[in-house]
């Protein structure tokens, strides 16, 4: 549920027909009881209110001057941060940060590498506090949902860490089900071509095929859904996210005209659609290029964000911290 056509800045009109039990379905906390033996190791822990209410705040600054010292204050979570510090050291020190559905996969800019890898509270909080699909789950996780005039659910928000895995994008696909048959496989990362991929387009078929069959199919809550894997380098496939099946996700190389009933993909009798970047001609842009010059990085520079700003100076400090140390070990290694 992380990368939607909404929040990828694309308007959603036409067929919507999922309904808001499909989208609760597809929460974390639901999903990886089912397949926690094919999907990477994750820990989740509740999200308290506070945290939420601060999450969402743009934050304002709390000033104690005096004649010597000026210090600027940020709420402080003792508590959660213990607990989170606490799973992530079990997951080896390094996670992937994310809430019920969403990762904030729009606000990798604003990390110092460029990534989404997390070793602190402080770096998942200056990540979810950049990010709109974050904010997307947390305030209108059923906005596309054709049942609006039923009550929404009561989620409970849960902070969500999984073990660091370096993943490259080119072994990502996006899985389609519809009536718990697989209609549609889609490259992930469709802004790039992989060489890889033409050439052993059958056996990935094949590969995803025989995971979907053997461990997804008729496990899932719903008959109707669109789940994520990766295939390292093994040939093994690795279950790696589930969203619910409508607009709200992204179709990537399809349309959601083909993927629903009447469309051409859906009709097909010999397997899967397998479609994938087929020539560097067909490379397009990054559909997160929109936010590599967000509004969030005039909140930093303005301060109009107080929290996030304060969260980014903590992260510098501490990087900035760790590589004076390593420098110093460096010297009392070298020889005299």
């Amino acid at each position: 549920y992380s990368r939607r056509i909404l929040t990828d800045g694309i308007t959603v009109t036409g067929y919507c027909s999922m309904k808001k039990e499909q989208v609760v379905n597809c929460q974390f906390s639901v999903w990886y009881p089912i397949f926690k033996k094919h999907t990477i190791k994750s820990l989740i822990l509740p999200l308290p209110q506070n945290v939420i209410d601060y999450l969402l705040d743009d934050g304002t600054l709390v000033w104690s001057d005096d004649e010597t010292t000026t210090t600027v204050t940020a709420p402080e979570f003792p508590e959660f941060t213990s607990k989170v510090l606490e799973a992530i050291n079990s997951l080896g020190g390094r996670v992937f940060p994310k809430l019920n559905w969403s990762a904030p996969r729009d606000a990798n800019w604003i990390a110092l590498n460029s990534s989404l890898e997390s070793r602190s509270l402080s770096d998942i909080f200056l990540l979810f506090k950049s990010s709109d699909f974050i904010t997307h789950d947390l305030t209108q996780p059923f906005l596309q949902c054709s049942d609006q005039d039923s009550p929404d659910p009561v989620i409970n928000y849960e902070l969500v860490l999984r073990k660091w895995s370096e993943l490259i994008p080119g072994g990502e696909f996006r899985c389609f089900v519809k009536e718990n048959k697989l209609i549609a496989i889609s490259q992930r990362d469709y802004t790039q071509y992989y060489q890889h991929i033409l050439k052993q387009e059958e056996q990935i078929r094949q590969a995803i095929g025989d995971f979907f069959s053997q461990h997804v199919q008729y496990n899932f809550l719903d008959e109707d859904f669109v789940f994520d894997v990766y295939r390292d380098s093994l040939g093994r496939v690795w279950l790696i996210d589930l969203n619910p099946f409508g607009e709200v996700t992204d179709s990537l190389l399809f349309t959601w005209d083909e993927l629903t009933s009447g469309g051409d993909v859906a009709q097909r009798q010999d397997g899967p659609a397998f479609r994938y970047t087929t020539s560097e001609v067909t490379v397009q842009p990054s559909p997160c290029l929109s936010y590599r010059i967000p509004r969030d990085f005039v909140d930093l520079s303005t301060g109009e964000d107080a929290y996030k700003l304060i969260d980014f100076l903590k992260l510098k400090k501490s990087q900035q911290e760790e590589s004076e140390e390593e420098e110093e070990e460096e010297e009392e290694e070298a020889p005299q």
